[in-house]
């Protein structure tokens, strides 16, 4: 059975999902990008990909199986009040933050099968976390159409709506501690005499190894301890760290996250 993804929105994301559909190899699989008038942009997703592309997406819902919402929060108002009048049952996927279920439920048809999807900027390359939740109307053939979409860019995990608001925290904006984390180590290293490029290789490299362990099943526990010597070099390392209470730091920062996306969805609410 074809599938048919139509995207309302053409930024980056978007752009990842098409990418990565594509590199899926899927034959049943068309797209169509859609946005409400930057044709500079779609013309370079057309060019990149071959996509069919659209500035009167409304038109083109009907055609779809998948509507998916790849434009900022504060644009669902508007658009999913112009889709409403159109969809028909289709699966609808919004990948903004603070959206949620009830948004997509509220505002469309009844029944209408939604979805909700946090992906992270890794989509790019294929490699991100998703998490996701979707309503009870889905059939079998739409949680398919929703797995293929998550598989395309990455590995994914189901969690409750609430759970979502949550640990958006930790699979979307954690990268970013992660990478000042990077940074730092990239800085500690250019001080010993080699070039930046030296450096960051030295230091992705040992994040990505670092993060093929974790996948292992192993807990993070276990690896710290078969790094570190009692009494030795990485146990002083680890010694600074400690006493700068590493890991409340680390939790500080989720809840400020969390605390910010808080008022942040209060505000799209009022």
């Amino acid at each position: 059975m074809s599938t048919t993804f139509l995207f309302i929105g053409a930024g980056r994301m978007a752009e990842s999902m098409i990418k990565g559909l594509q590199s899926s190899k899927d034959q049943n699989i068309s797209i169509i990008a859609g946005n409400q008038g930057n044709t500079e942009r779609l013309q370079q997703l057309f060019s990149l990909y071959a996509v069919e592309t659209t500035t009167d997406w409304i038109h083109h819902v009907r055609e779809s199986s998948v509507i998916v919402l790849a434009v900022p929060p504060d644009a669902h108002d508007a658009v999913l009040e112009k889709l409403s009048t159109a969809i028909d049952g289709q699966l609808v996927i919004s990948v903004a933050a603070g959206i949620g279920l009830k948004k997509l439920e509220d505002n469309l048809p009844s029944r209408t099968p939604v979805a909700w999807v946090m992906p992270n900027t890794a989509s790019e390359a294929g490699e991100s976390m998703s998490i996701y939740t979707h309503a009870e109307t889905l059939d079998a053939n739409q949680e398919q159409q929703l797995k293929i979409l998550l598989d395309s860019i990455g590995s994914s995990e189901k969690c409750t709506e609430e759970q979502i608001h949550k640990l958006t925290a930790v699979t979307g904006s954690a990268p970013a501690f992660l990478y000042e984390f990077a940074s730092a180590l990239i800085n500690a290293a250019s001080s010993y005499g080699i070039s930046e490029g030296q450096a960051r290789k030295l230091v992705s490299q040992m994040i990505y190894g670092s993060a093929v362990m974790l996948k292992s099943g192993l807990s993070p526990i276990d690896l710290r301890e078969a790094v570190t010597t009692p009494g030795g070099a990485t146990a002083a390392g680890l010694e600074i760290l400690k006493e700068a209470d590493f890991g409340q730091l680390i939790q500080k920062a989720v809840q400020a996250t969390n605390e910010r996306a808080a008022e942040l969805g209060k505000a799209l609410k009022e």
